[in-house]
């Protein structure tokens, strides 16, 4: 038997004007915007939220928006988007590409904002079928890790309700159609390490004379490797990337310092100190044994937590996911390494956490998911190009599935 959240969100999407929110994913798409730089972004949806009935409020924790929506007696649902863009060079050939050199949503996130516009609208118009307090949230600079934290620290929950629970999607590669659940941790936490060589530079004919750090930091970049085949138990995951070597100014100068940037993931803080600890120690006895003249200096970056569904929560979304759009277009495509920042709308100071649902929805065009070779589906997922790719284009076909998840799990909440 269906459930009447599950049927009133059927009603409450079944005329979605998706030729306007079509247009709006288009528009988003032309014009990324980076971390905190989202202005124009967050302006166009303050302006649709405000024009649906919504108590708008913009600048945020920088260029954050919340819209809210009181609606009588009852529970108090979150939801959210992130708006910003990477510094990617778009190679899709869309007749919408992106207009800004050298930035792209490579992420999905004009993708996200058109949902949460679709679904706020939605939700809105059908008010008279649910009752409670609904609170929106677009949120800036989630590629930097620093967005959520942003919002939180700008007094987000002091600007709008406590909300009794947290809801989020993102776009993903898979067959248009299929909504990705799981229980407990389904994205892995993230800490960016900055590694200082401090060698001693001098002339390209005299390297007797110097403390070169280039060959130090190619020691590194390889021994780095070792810490999760040889220190991080087989049963764990994790991942350590060298993405970035910064060094000298010219082809006959060694240099006096190097710069290595590194991103772990982890699926726990014990695993992640570990290889803190292990990163450290590596470039100690490195930067001794090349006589390097001072310590390097090893500075942790950016971090996102661990994204850890609850698991009442989760049951009660992918139930309703699974009313809606059918049992078997909800799958579990386990624990990934990838990370959000989420969960730290989550981490309310003082107050414990609050509960939260994050889920994906795949989108990659029928004619690429039909190309891709893979023996299963995880495999062909593997195959098609992901996020942050150049080449990541999610289907348009997935802009009504993505405004009737959100609804569906809004109404799991708001409808009794």
């Amino acid at each position: 038997m269906t459930s009447a959240a599950a049927r009133t969100a059927l009603d409450l999407t079944a005329d979605l004007p998706l030729p306007a929110l079509e247009d709006l994913y288009r528009d988003l798409h032309r014009h990324p915007e980076l971390a905190f730089r989202e202005h124009r972004t967050a302006a166009g949806l303050a302006k649709s939220l405000t024009a649906a009935g919504f108590d708008t409020a913009e600048g945020i924790g920088g260029t954050g928006v919340t819209g809210l929506l009181r609606n009588g007696d009852g529970p108090t649902v979150l939801l959210r988007a992130d708006m910003d863009a990477l510094p990617v060079e778009e190679r899709t050939g869309l007749p919408y590409a992106a207009q800004a050199p050298g930035v792209m949503h490579a992420c999905g996130h004009d993708m996200h904002v058109t949902w949460l516009t679709g679904a706020a609208q939605a939700l809105a118009a059908g008010r008279d079928a649910w009752s409670g307090t609904l609170i929106v949230v677009g949120q800036p600079a989630e590629e930097s890790g620093q967005g959520a934290a942003a919002m939180i620290a700008d007094g987000l929950y002091d600007r709008v309700p406590r909300p009794d629970v947290l809801l989020g999607q993102h776009v993903a590669p898979g067959p248009v159609g299929l909504f990705g659940h799981r229980a407990g941790l389904i994205l892995s936490a993230t800490t960016d390490v900055d590694i200082v060589v401090h060698g001693r530079g001098g002339h390209g004919s005299r390297p007797e004379t110097t403390v070169d750090p280039v060959v130090t930091a190619a020691y590194l970049v390889t021994r780095l490797q070792t810490v999760v085949s040889r220190e991080v138990a087989p049963r764990e995951s994790a991942v350590l990337t060298v993405g970035r070597i910064e060094a000298g100014t010219a082809a006959n100068i060694i240099p006096a310092t190097a710069r290595i940037s590194l991103n772990l993931r982890t699926q726990s803080a014990a695993v992640r100190d570990r290889m803190v600890e292990s990163i450290r120690r590596i470039a100690q006895g490195e930067c001794l044994a090349a006589g390097c003249p001072r310590e390097p200096e090893v500075t942790l970056g950016d971090a996102f937590p661990a994204t850890v569904n609850d698991a009442a929560t989760h049951d009660r979304i992918a139930g309703v996911h699974r009313e809606v759009f059918g049992s078997a277009a909800v799958f579990d495509p386990g624990p990934a390494m990838g990370s959000e920042d989420f969960a730290q709308l989550a981490e309310s100071e003082g107050e414990g956490g609050l509960p939260y649902c994050f889920w994906f929805v795949t989108s990659t065009p029928d004619e690429v998911w039909d190309a891709a070779e893979g023996d299963d589906l995880m495999a062909r997922i593997d195959a098609v190009p992901s996020n942050h790719s150049p080449l990541f284009a999610p289907d348009l076909a997935v802009v009504a599935p993505g405004v009737r998840t959100l609804v569906a799990g809004a109404l799991a909440y708001l409808v009794s």
